[in-house]
């Protein structure tokens, strides 16, 4: 079974965005930079089903060329191969963006069975580039799955809604979106890292695609948590607490 994963790297924000001066984009300059937590969820779905089937990985992701560290640490896990897209640090839509990856898949020397993506990125979360590269490629799509398995050249998916679980089955070839919560990613082994090193990324230049987005200016939501609250000292700091626990339904 031949594979391709679509990732990206996002910023890491242990809480809330910062923006650049001009609100235009994402202040990275004191945050690193990770993977898209559901494609973690997606090369790992990957690695299993060539474990069970065989067959190889090849990951692509449109970005700088910082985007290697993430693509090295994925090569880790388990897959073979990547493409690398640089658009030199150009920020792109998701309909270029799905554009690029659809053409790279298409010019790819391996006939893919099925290309995995998450369903969303972590930093922009348009929900597009998957639905996109399937209509490019004119290939079944099912987004949002939460369960996957792959007999007889047939994907059984499952996606959560509410508290049902819909079941679809598309032949091969086919493109498929994951959540979170698939499956329990793995961490890079020692062995894994080395390897890594020696697997090949290959970097394509490109044009970029006119794109219908326009960005006119980024806002960070207002935060609606008051934080912690400071109930004074002594007897009347007790008081308040009780009011608190009162409010809250612990005490009556």
């Amino acid at each position: 079974m031949e594979i391709a994963v679509c990732v990206k790297r996002v910023p890491l924000v242990g809480s809330a965005f910062m923006l650049t001066d001009d609100s235009m984009s994402i202040d990275t300059s004191r945050i690193g930079a990770t993977l898209s937590p559901h494609e973690e969820n997606a090369v790992e779905a990957a690695v299993r089903l060539v474990e069970a089937h065989g067959g190889s990985i090849t990951l692509f992701s449109v970005g700088g060329a910082d985007a290697e560290e993430q693509l090295r640490e994925q090569l880790a896990i388990g897959a073979d191969r990547a493409v690398l897209i640089d658009t030199e640090g150009v920020e792109i839509d998701s309909k270029a963006t799905a554009a690029l990856l659809a053409q790279a898949i298409k010019d790819d020397s391996t006939d893919f069975d099925l290309v995995i993506l998450g369903s969303e990125s972590a930093d922009s979360g348009g929900y597009q580039t998957g639905i996109r590269i399937a209509h490019a490629l004119g290939r079944p799509v099912v987004t949002n799955v939460k369960g996957l398995n792959i007999e007889a050249n047939r994907a059984t998916c499952e996606r959560a809604v509410g508290s049902t679980r819909e079941v679809y089955e598309v032949t091969l070839p086919a493109v498929i979106t994951v959540l979170d919560g698939l499956n329990i990613p793995r961490y890079p082994s020692v062995p894994g890292r080395i390897k890594a090193r020696k697997k090949p990324v290959d970097k394509v230049s490109i044009t970029i695609p006119a794109q219908t987005t326009v960005r006119t200016t980024l806002r960070v939501p207002v935060s609606t948590s008051k934080g912690a609250t400071d109930l004074g000292t002594g007897p009347d700091a007790a008081k308040a607490l009780v009011e608190v626990l009162k409010q809250i339904g612990v005490m009556q």
